[in-house]
């Protein structure tokens, strides 16, 4: 049988979604090794034009050193995919909606298929390979229509996965032995809101399933968490780590990103939830059009009131078909980059004085290299533990640890 590699590139989402194709084979071998692959599926992201660039540098190096056929899918089908088609780079592209189909069109060649953005998927992963947590999709689509961002218009509206399917989701996967689950999607906190729920009922019965142990929560809006899901907070299945879109802390950026986010309630939500003991995680984008030097220095001095414990740090990058595209006046490469490190000291500084107040930490082990074996704790920051005993894949607690700058070191 032939034998298949997947790449993927982007989100969670993406992640979840190449567990679907995987589970869906069944005529071919998955392999963990490019090299040895005979087709080599690309499950691509295009959230900005440098992530098509590194989708089509990667294709093109598949090419040129293994010369395996190529299949393209993910949001990069919708906007580089008869580019790449036409260019015979690859030969077959596919849709979000097409996934589940894959063991028939891997065995077609000249195949274009992108599909529909209403659909929503109903397979149910059993394992997930190469994984110790297991990602869960509980939702598609975006409302949002944020200046900067292609993703609804490849992604398509804000559609909720069906309730049952996802609850039988994860169920086989703790009888698999999976202990930690993250609920992703575009836009998670919408979840429900076209099946008359909610993101916290959905939690609620997912907390009730035997062998959950943790619930992560996918990047979530301001605007999304609600009194019902503060009831939640001292759960303890749940994470203690929220990641809240920001995206930016100057007032006058968040209108011209057309955000539905405001500053002032924004800090008051992270106090709130910091004093519930969570870390806190944002993104945040730097050089988007407009940004001029007084509204950084704005953002600057916000961003530091904010108990933040992690960033996802955006250089921006233009996005072609976005209302950002062709904003005037752009950021200097070299300006973005300087603002990109003042907020990333901030926030490592944050991160750094957070671990320094020593909690017992509870750790699912992911991996090994030389006897050191990492994980990340119920905080969401990583530690490196030395171990004698083989403990990959295992739960522990870890009471005595070094927070040093860079990470969490202990042994055990």
């Amino acid at each position: 049988m032939k034998k298949v590699f997947f790449k993927t590139f982007g989100c969670r989402t993406n992640q979840f979604d190449t567990q679907v194709m995987m589970s869906k084979l069944k005529d071919f071998n998955i392999t963990q090794n490019e090299k040895e692959a005979d087709i080599v599926v690309v499950n691509s992201c295009t959230v900005t034009n440098s992530a098509d660039s590194g989708v089509r540098n990667y294709i093109n190096r598949i090419k040129r050193e293994t010369g395996a056929q190529v299949y393209l899918t993910g949001c990069g089908a919708f906007t580089k995919g008869e580019d790449l088609f036409k260019s015979k780079k690859v030969i077959g592209v596919f849709g979000h909606s097409e996934k589940t189909k894959i063991n028939t069109l891997l065995k077609e060649e000249n195949l274009f298929e992108l599909g529909d953005l209403e659909h929503i998927d109903k397979s149910v992963v059993e394992q997930f390979i190469g994984k110790s947590r297991a990602f869960i999709k509980i939702q598609e689509g975006c409302d949002f229509r944020c200046s900067y961002c292609i993703i609804p218009y490849v992604r398509g509206n804000a559609r909720s996965h069906e309730e049952d399917i996802i609850i039988e989701q994860i169920k086989r996967l703790a009888y698999n032995g999976f202990g930690e689950f993250i609920l992703t999607g575009t836009n998670v906190g919408s979840y429900g809101k076209d099946k008359n729920s909610s993101l916290a009922k959905l939690l609620k019965k997912i907390s009730y399933i035997r062998g959950v142990r943790r619930i992560r929560i996918g990047s979530l809006e301001p605007v999304q968490i609600t009194d019902e899901f503060k009831e939640l907070l001292n759960e303890p299945w749940m994470a203690k780590h929220l990641h809240i879109a920001l995206q930016h802390t100057s007032q006058r950026m968040l209108d011209i990103m057309n955000r539905r986010n405001r500053v002032s309630s924004d800090l008051e939500l992270f106090e709130e939830l910091a004093a519930f003991g969570y870390a806190l995680g944002t993104d945040f984008i730097i050089g988007h059009p407009g940004e001029s030097e007084e509204i950084f220095k704005e953002a600057y001095d916000n961003i530091k009131k904010f108990p933040l414990t992690h960033i996802h740090l955006f250089t921006y990058s233009k996005r072609d078909g976005t209302p950002a595209s062709s904003m005037k006046p752009e950021v200097p490469g070299n300006i973005a980059k300087e603002r990109y490190r003042k907020i990333k000291e901030v926030i490592d500084e944050k991160n750094y004085r957070f671990r320094q107040q020593k909690r017992k930490l509870e750790v699912l082990i992911e991996s090994e290299k030389e006897g050191v074996y990492t994980g990340l704790d119920q905080f969401f920051n990583k530690i490196n533990v030395h171990s004698d005993k083989d403990i990959k894949g295992n739960w522990i607690e870890i009471e005595k640890y070094e927070a040093k700058k860079d990470s969490n070191y202990a042994d055990f």
